[in-house]
């Protein structure tokens, strides 16, 4: 069971003072306690100050814990023995300092939400080695993981959303059991939780001739069965210390460049946004009806990518897209059959394009979607939108 917070130890019966200075002047055998004492020392220096040493404004808060799959992961699978990595170009041509694993042509969604939110980029949990560079947070997302543990077995490789919970959770413990930290609790209930699951359990799990599941489940139980795991992983994060949480739901998955290759209609898979829909009710559901009421102190709020996905298909011109049925880069029908290859040519006029491969949208999508999500009305992110939960 997940620890939560409110038991966090004292050692030796008393609270600790934390000095950077005597930290460094000791000699410890123990580096991982060093490291974890770090993380402590400026995760609490950020709830305590808004400016900088230089007096520039900081973050709207403390840090942010990034958990889900490739729209959001930057880079947690690369060293893993898995199909699916974007650590190769074009995948990054207009990122600065080129690809990193993030599944994207440029920024994904998380990463302009940080940037509105204050923050530098958060960084992969696979290459945060350091006290400093966690400090701002931790991006745990892994590409093809789903809230189901065998969803996105065919990739080999990933991190399901369980054990990327485990992976935070060890951080928390060490923390816990070497330091006791007892304000690390309210530090946290200041951060922001982002999760965005659920995509890859259609996917990669549902819609997978290999897999057996629509055999055993409708749509609607299905969606009950993810929703159901869902609130007990989310739950598990409230109880490690999370309060303020940003769910993104999942899009119009039967528009992506992948499903449309499927058939020669080139209009987006009915079908296939039908089968989501019972998952998007109950998430909403879940959200504003369960976890809102029934966790002492939670903010949970919800980024509506459907009605996003929506209103940009119908009004793409408007927003300066002129291609919206493929893939910028990829192979095959609507350049969705095979999704981009290393040092494949993509398109040049990429910020005209919705998506950037077969999957996933392009930069311009996400920085579009984060500022809506960031100062947002309710018609696409609600009760509340990401500024006003972080100003909280």
């Amino acid at each position: 069971m997940s620890k939560p917070f409110s038991t966090i130890k004292q050692v030796r019966g008393e609270s600790i003072v934390i000095n950077p200075l005597i930290l460094f002047q000791q000699k410890k055998n123990n580096t991982s306690i060093m490291f974890h004492l770090l993380f402590v020392v400026f995760l609490l220096v950020n709830v305590a100050t808004c400016e900088d040493a230089d007096g520039r404004k900081r973050g709207l808060i403390p840090a942010m814990f990034i958990f889900g799959d490739s729209l959001i992961d930057n880079g947690n699978n690369n060293n893993l023995p898995s199909f699916a990595k974007a650590n190769y170009y074009p995948y990054g041509i207009d990122f600065d300092g080129g690809p990193t694993g993030r599944f994207s042509n440029g920024y994904t969604m998380v990463d302009e939400i940080a940037e509105q939110l204050g923050l530098p980029l958060i960084p992969a949990h696979s290459q945060a080695s350091s006290g400093e560079q966690m400090r701002f947070g931790v991006n745990y997302a892994s590409a093809a993981a789903g809230i189901l543990d065998d969803t996105g077995r065919n990739f080999v490789g990933r991190i399901p959303f369980n054990q990327q919970i485990k992976n935070f959770e060890d951080t928390l413990d060490e923390i816990t059991d070497n330091l006791g930290a007892p304000d690390v609790a309210q530090a946290l209930a200041k951060c922001i939780f982002f999760v965005g699951m659920g995509s890859n359990d259609y996917l990669n799990n549902y819609l997978m001739p290999n897999y057996d599941t629509k055999n055993h489940y409708n749509p609607q139980q299905y969606a009950n069965l993810l929703v159901q795991q869902y609130t007990q992983q989310l739950t598990r994060l409230y109880n490690l210390g999370g309060r303020k949480f940003v769910i993104g739901g999942v899009g119009l998955m039967g528009c992506i460049p992948s499903i449309l290759a499927k058939s020669n209609s080139n209009v987006c898979s009915e079908e296939v946004n039908e089968l989501i829909l019972p998952f998007t009710n109950n998430v909403k559901s879940m959200l504003l009806t369960n976890l809102n009421v029934n966790l002492p102190g939670s903010k949970f709020i919800y980024i509506d990518i459907k009605n996003m996905f929506q209103d940009l298909l119908t009004n793409y011109r408007q927003y300066g897209f002129s291609v919206i049925n493929r893939g910028c880069c990829g192979i095959g029908r609507n350049r969705g059959q095979i999704t981009c290859l290393p040092m494949q040519t993509p398109c040049p006029n990429r910020d005209q394009y919705i998506f950037w491969d077969a999957f996933h949208p392009t930069e311009a999508v996400n920085i579009l979607f984060a500022r809506k999500a960031f100062n947002g009305g309710p018609d696409v992110v609600y009760p509340i939108n990401i500024h006003q939960l972080a100003t909280l």
